[in-house]
């Protein structure tokens, strides 16, 4: 029994392979996987740690979920490093091995790089946080998670989206909430030519005012944007706070601006095109 199991102690200990003088067997295979794992369970607790810590704080949540998740990468790293030297790999020994490495990162790994680095960038400069309400290449919805590689974005539709990091930091990207939970709606409308532009904007600014979303401080304003090609173009200008529902309130103001116009008799015209006709004499031998 003892030679067996001195055997089996043996065979689990015999070097597998080699790399630059680093012996590899199947015991310090198993012990790198177990401090790996253990590292990544002890990442978890610090996370949830330092989240209970910070629960009370006056802190803005996006910058408690950056230092959350700060403090679970930074233990990962660290497990990571025990990891290596557990198989016997050293610090000065990666040097070599990482100018390899960053070959292979720089053609395979390039979009995941990429989107890793994004992310630290959005953990530490923070132009977007979990509940903003962004618009990045087409797709608007609110931050719900930021990821290592990817944020995550749910919609007004009810989907969610899963968006590359490395666009919000090489793409234009608009955020709605940076600046607080209040925005300004902007809604075009043109009247036809010969009506009482007075009348228009009081018009417009009676529908503006009745609407019980519509924020009374700042107030809402009409301009007179231009002479349009087929109409007077007007703009009202309206501030809002419940910025997930904007596009719902801008087609309420809408309808309420089609009664309004109904009520007074101002006419939303259609593009129209004057054609010349002109005739000349033409003489057929």
């Amino acid at each position: 029994m003892w030679e067996i199991s001195g055997k089996i102690w043996n065979l689990i200990r015999t070097p597998l392979f080699e790399i630059s003088g680093n012996k590899f067997s199947v015991m310090s295979l198993i012990l790198a996987c177990i401090v790996f794992y253990l590292s990544v369970i002890l990442s978890k607790m610090a996370e949830r740690f330092i989240r209970n810590l910070l629960a009370d704080k006056e802190l803005d949540a996006g910058v408690k979920g950056s230092i959350e998740r700060f403090t679970r990468y930074l233990v990962v790293t660290v497990g990571a490093l025990m990891t290596l030297d557990t198989v016997g790999i050293s610090l000065s020994s990666l040097a070599a091995l990482g100018a390899v490495l960053m070959v292979g990162i720089g053609f395979g790994l390039q979009n995941i790089t990429q989107n890793f680095i994004s992310g630290l960038i959005i953990l530490l400069e923070r132009p977007i946080k979990v509940g903003d309400l962004v618009v990045v290449k087409g797709v608007s919805g609110r931050v719900i998670e930021i990821g290592a590689r990817s944020t995550l974005i749910h919609t007004r539709d009810d989907i969610a989206i899963i968006v590359p990091n490395s666009q919000f930091i090489s793409e234009q990207v608009i955020n709605e909430s940076f600046s607080g939970e209040k925005m300004r709606l902007h809604i075009p409308v043109g009247v036809a030519y010969g009506s009482d532009t007075n009348l228009v904007k009081e018009a417009l600014l009676k529908v503006a005012k009745e609407n019980p979303r519509v924020l009374d401080h700042p107030a809402p304003t009409v301009n007179f944007n231009d002479f349009g090609n087929s109409s007077l173009d007007f703009e009202v200008r309206v501030w809002v706070r419940e910025l997930w529902e904007n596009d719902v309130i801008k087609s309420n103001i809408r309808f309420a601006i089609d009664n309004e116009f109904r009520a007074n008799k101002i006419q939303i015209p259609f593009p129209q095109r004057d054609l010349h006709l002109k005739s000349s004499d033409v003489t057929f031998s």
